[in-house]
């Protein structure tokens, strides 16, 4: 008997740590230095959230049946994910960005505090699209090495 955890979530594991390694990289090449933040860090390409999800959903799938009870609840569980990444978070993200533009004109024209919203919360539509394709790699990846 196995006591060790499941490889499904070793792959969801897997798929969020490529997609927030990726966002890494991106930052390193395009700034030329090296940001560990990113690792912890939400918004960017790819959704980390959306790779992590369709791992998980990938995963179970390849574990136990494509056609398995399990694999339909990781599905519905990664559809739900990625249309909050791509619709509720952006919503939220877009709200944020309104807000701080509204602080950056009272800044000039009154007293008032300096703190700033987080703005990229969510993902677009192609960032939820790469981050899903990520999952689905890292998921594939992991039950190649992982499974037993």
């Amino acid at each position: 008997m196995n006591h060790g955890l499941h490889p499904s979530f070793w792959a969801a594991l897997s798929g969020w740590f490529v997609a927030q390694t990726i966002k890494m990289v991106c930052c390193l090449v395009e700034s030329k230095r090296l940001d560990f933040s990113y690792m912890v860090s939400t918004g960017g390409m790819p959704s980390a959230h959306s790779a992590m999800a369709s791992a998980l959903a990938t995963s179970l799938g390849l574990c136990q049946g494509f056609d398995s009870a399990i694999f339909a609840l990781g599905v519905a569980f990664a559809v739900v994910v990625m249309f909050d990444a791509q619709s509720v978070r952006k919503a939220a993200g877009e709200q944020a960005k309104l807000l701080n533009q509204i602080v950056d004109e009272l800044l000039h024209t009154h007293r008032f505090s300096e703190t700033k919203l987080k703005e990229l919360l969510g993902h677009t539509r192609f960032e939820v699209f790469m981050g899903m394709l990520t999952g689905i790699a890292a998921a594939f990846a992991a039950f190649r090495y992982i499974h037993p």
